[in-house]
């Protein structure tokens, strides 16, 4: 397995609750997850070890200010979106705990108050196009952490066009979080060197 993602080949027919309930058995490669996109099942790598500080970050600051009732993980949970016939596994949601008492394998897409997906060369993609629309339907914030660049971008106000709101900051700067969080959140240990890395490469 290579640090790409990867398609799977699939039944073409298969119906999107077919498809779900082939993402919920599959057992993946350890470090890696399993998603439903674009009418495909995609294995991809998950997060980097030298991400898990940031994701630490993001939880402890996220988790006092989250809606009554949410909580905030960072475990690979598959979220389903029937409406755009899609199952996520962010790096990092906070989600109503409630949706967590099913004896079932996925959680509905509803539960959620914000996701956060640290995106790396393997996953930009879908991060950026795929989930960004689906998220901007249904979720009140997105995260987006470029990790290549050290930007984090804060989406808002969800619609059935997606995102009617954004604003981006560079690591080391505090950003404002809207509601239903509101509070200021401190990026100043969000810099990890990847896009320090880059530029060495590029020399």
């Amino acid at each position: 397995m290579t640090e790409q993602s990867r398609a799977m080949d699939t039944p073409p027919s298969g119906s999107y609750d077919e498809m779900l309930h082939i993402v919920e058995e599959l057992d993946p490669p350890a470090g890696h997850r399993a998603e439903l996109i674009r009418g495909k099942i995609v294995v991809s790598p998950g997060p980097k070890l030298r991400y898990l500080k940031v994701m630490r970050s993001l939880r402890h600051q996220l988790e006092p200010h989250a809606p009554a009732g949410h909580e905030a993980d960072m475990a690979p949970f598959l979220f389903a979106f029937p409406g755009s016939q899609r199952a996520y596994g962010p790096d990092l949601h906070v989600a109503d705990a409630s949706a967590f008492e099913a004896d079932g394998r996925h959680a509905d897409a509803s539960a959620l108050s914000l996701v956060a997906e640290l995106t790396s060369d393997s996953t930009k993609d879908v991060d950026w196009l795929d989930k960004m629309a689906t998220y901007g339907q249904i979720v009140p914030v997105y995260l987006l952490l470029d990790m290549r660049i050290g930007e984090i971008n804060v989406m808002w106000d969800p619609s059935p066009k997606g995102y009617r709101s954004r604003t981006n900051v560079p690591f080391g700067r505090p950003v404002r979080v809207p509601a239903p969080f509101d509070f200021e959140l401190d990026t100043s240990e969000f810099g990890v060197e990847e896009y320090v890395d880059r530029e060495v490469e590029q020399r």
